[in-house]
């Protein structure tokens, strides 16, 4: 039995649950999945192909990869098993994500409700202790949002906080923030004497003989999974929530999903467990088993690779390209293709990108350059703008757009930060080289709109340092942080966005709020 919070880890980040996913569907299902030796080892040599699970030897050929990778998708509460057939099905957030839904939104509402007991930590080989009743993401959020923690380490998720905290009570609650604090104090002397032995892990685990090692390991992937969520950053060893995710957290904690029942009935509690932000419940009936046809594997090829390629770039449509590109990776032909995503897809996907883009943002000169270019494609594909990428030819911003629609040019600087401060040489760069020297990079005779950085964050005097910008060079400015930049790129054609409300939205002098994205749009 595992006496502490459990997350299975076949990867530590859940970047590659889309990819996995549809990888599983296109070979499990509809089909039964228990004692398919065949179907296993199938399955983790197409993870193996898709770059997704390491190529191993797999010895004893038993298909223990992808069985692993089937629990990592259940347990998020994206299949289950009907039990009339024995066959896997996808649970509506399963679907959502197939059908090219934002994978944050939906991996965020299954994130937020994950819990013990679920169906996933009373099953075979999990058995995580009964003592546990508790949605522990939800719980790391409370602690976060509490004036006494605000941050949380590593060390003290694993020693204190997946080890102790069993419910959601006040009174456990308090113990475990008491626990913390004192933790912060005393270190591991306000352990227990037995931890190790109360703690340890199962023989064959690598970290068997850490009595810490593998409590580590779990309390990293929790982190990973509460950053996905793009409601948290990590950043100096510790994790706290993003300050424009505040609101929101707030909101979630107000309002929390109520427990879900009877995880021991499998397809009841995964049914439940896997309702996707778009539904309130599970109304399908799924008892029609539908025959397998050449045209129904097309689609389940075909869905794989659009998902593979939409985690790789924002895909606004549907056009030759694209078709061109999947038809050849699945050898089947283009006018099916093209039939089968304008079917499933006919606006195609961004969401799936933006988690790439997000996590471009905190990165800092490693992916800066990726940064820039997102940038570029996202100001050109989604917004219409003639968009370049200026930034290496030297003292120029990094990004320049120009609208004909309404008869202007800007220019964009990214900052891959968490918390970017304008200094005084990058006020200089912005007045005398962006702005000053706008003749030397654009041959644009468009008036010059708004300046704005883009960044994972921002100082507490970000606003001071865009007016001082303003009055110095009487050009309109602005900061925007990379979670408010997605929530206008998912609402921008919702909303019938224009350039002259990117525009209003570019120019307010000050760091743009998420409510100006949604009163100026």
């Amino acid at each position: 039995m595992i006496n502490y919070w459990w997350v299975t880890r076949p990867k530590r980040r859940l970047n590659t649950i889309p990819d996995v996913l549809s990888t599983f569907s296109e070979i499990s299902l509809n089909e039964e999945w228990e004692g398919q030796r065949e179907s296993h080892l199938t399955l983790e040599e197409e993870l193996e192909k898709a770059g997704i699970k390491r190529v191993g030897e797999r010895r004893d050929q038993k298909g223990g990869g992808g069985r692993t990778y089937k629990a990592w998708v259940a347990s998020l509460g994206l299949i289950f098993t009907q039990e009339s057939t024995g066959q896997i099905k996808l649970t509506l957030a399963g679907e959502a994500i197939m059908n090219g839904d934002s994978p944050v939104k939906v991996l965020k509402n299954q994130i937020i409700k994950y819990q013990f007991p679920s169906s996933y930590s009373l099953g075979r080989g999990v058995d995580v202790s009964p003592r546990f009743k508790i949605r522990p993401f939800l719980f790391l959020l409370r602690l976060l949002m509490d004036d006494r923690i605000e941050v949380l380490s590593q060390e003290e998720i694993a020693k204190i906080i997946i080890t102790e905290a069993e419910n959601e009570s006040n009174s456990c609650f308090e113990y475990i923030v008491k626990r913390i604090l004192d933790y912060r104090s005393l270190g591991d002397a306000i352990l227990a004497k037995d931890f190790a032995e109360r703690y340890k892990s199962s023989k064959g685990d690598a970290n068997y003989d850490n009595p810490y090692g593998h409590l580590q390991d779990i309390a990293n992937t929790i982190i990973n999974w509460l950053e996905y969520t793009q409601l948290v950053k990590r950043e100096e060893g510790t994790v706290a929530i993003l300050k424009d995710k505040i609101d929101e957290v707030k909101q979630i904690l107000h309002s929390p999903m109520p427990f879900i029942d009877r995880p021991e009935e499998q397809e009841y509690f995964q049914r439940k467990y896997g309702v996707d932000p778009k539904h309130t419940k599970d109304t399908r009936n799924l008892s029609k088993s539908r025959s397998i046809t050449p045209r129904i594997i097309a689609e389940n090829k075909v869905k794989q690779l659009f998902i593979i390629e939409s985690l790789k770039r924002p895909i606004t449509k549907i056009d030759s390209e694209l078709i061109a590109t999947l038809a050849e990776k699945s050898g089947i032909d283009e006018r099916t293709v093209e039939e089968i995503l304008l079917e499933f897809y006919p606006r195609g996907s961004i969401g799936a990108f933006m988690t790439e883009y997000f996590e471009m943002a905190f990165r800092g000169r490693d992916d800066a350059t990726d940064f820039e270019k997102s940038t570029v494609q996202i100001f050109s594909d989604l917004f219409n703008y003639e968009a370049f990428h200026v930034g290496p030819m030297g003292l120029t911003p990094d990004v320049l757009i120009l609208s004909d629609e309404d008869g202007y040019q800007a220019i964009l600087d990214t900052k891959a930060y968490h918390s970017y401060s304008i200094s005084n040489d990058h006020h200089n760069r912005m007045v005398y080289n962006y702005i000053g020297g706008l003749s030397k990079y654009s041959n644009s005779r468009l008036p010059l709109a708004f300046f704005s950085y883009i960044s994972g964050g921002f100082g507490a005097n970000i606003d001071s340092q865009i007016n001082r910008i303003y009055k110095e060079t009487d050009i309109r400015g602005s900061a925007m942080t990379v979670s408010n930049m997605i929530h206008l790129i998912e609402n921008y054609s919702e909303k019938s966005g224009t350039h002259r409300s990117l525009r209003e939205i570019f120019s307010v002098n000050r760091q743009i709020l998420k409510s100006d994205v949604d009163t100026k749009l």
